[in-house]
């Protein structure tokens, strides 16, 4: 089965240090009748289409497929509803695990969250001291909410 395992924290970018070499990626979601998301993807010249189950913890079953960059583009411009997320994705690697650092654009500006996969929920990655607060179960930081209700809206703590 196919299986995501991973935690979220939110960033602090003054430890952070400099980032080089990111991925720009835009992505929206195609309306469902249920708990599933349905994401559609495009980062350079690859594209994905990518269903996700609920979350239960720091998991849920992910099936991504690789598709064609025009039919991602045709799918953000006429099946995906609200907005489009933007976001430069960083890697870094941390002891031994690569986290994945999301400094989020438009609506969304603001916010930078790094996310670590695991191979089991009771892997224990070393954690950074540049990530503060763990995000992992909180459904606003979920992509497919960030659409909706961006992080600009969210009158900050």
């Amino acid at each position: 089965m196919a299986l995501e395992i991973e935690r979220k924290f939110l960033v602090n970018t003054g430890r952070l240090g400099p980032l080089s070499d990111g991925d720009e990626i835009r992505q929206g979601f195609i309306p469902t009748a249920s708990l599933t998301a349905v994401r559609v993807r495009i980062s350079g010249a690859m594209a994905w289409l990518t269903l996700k189950g609920a979350n239960t913890g720091a998991r849920r079953t992910e099936f991504e497929y690789r598709i064609p960059p025009g039919d991602a583009q045709q799918m953000l411009d006429e099946l995906c509803a609200g907005p489009i997320l933007s976001k430069i994705r960083y890697r870094k690697q941390y002891g031994e695990h690569l986290w994945e650092i999301d400094v989020f654009e438009g609506d969304n500006a603001g916010l930078v969250v790094a996310e670590v996969e695991l191979a089991s929920e009771t892997d224990s990655p070393e954690i950074p001291d540049w990530v503060t607060d763990e995000v992992t179960g909180d459904p606003r930081y979920y992509n497919v909410n960030l659409c909706e209700n961006p992080y600009s809206k969210w009158g900050h703590e």
